[in-house]
């Protein structure tokens, strides 16, 4: 089992990690809650050709939205604890 701290993977300005956060509740609020995004959409939005990179931000920040109940984590379609999910996943708003 993984365990995340507070601090960021990488490090991020705190203007940075704010904007990860509201891209991604924007983009699954424009979803809705019937579908799912994959964090890699939100990569690519904000990082071009260096979104891989930032998928350990957005993974991480991703597991905060969920702790604060703002998104859920699902994999192969159900709910998952993102502390312990290993592989693809997605978020859905709630």
């Amino acid at each position: 089992m993984t365990e995340f701290s507070d601090e960021l993977i990488i490090p991020l300005a705190e203007k940075d990690a704010e904007a990860i956060r509201q891209a991604i509740l924007e983009k699954v609020a424009q979803r809705g809650t019937m579908k799912s995004i994959c964090p890699s959409e939100v990569a690519r939005d904000i990082g071009g050709e260096g979104w891989r990179q930032l998928m350990p931000a957005i993974r991480q920040i991703g597991t905060a939205l969920a702790d604060e109940g703002k998104i859920v984590v699902l994999q192969k379609g159900a709910i998952a604890n993102p502390r312990q999910v290993k592989g693809p996943i997605r978020y859905r708003i709630i």
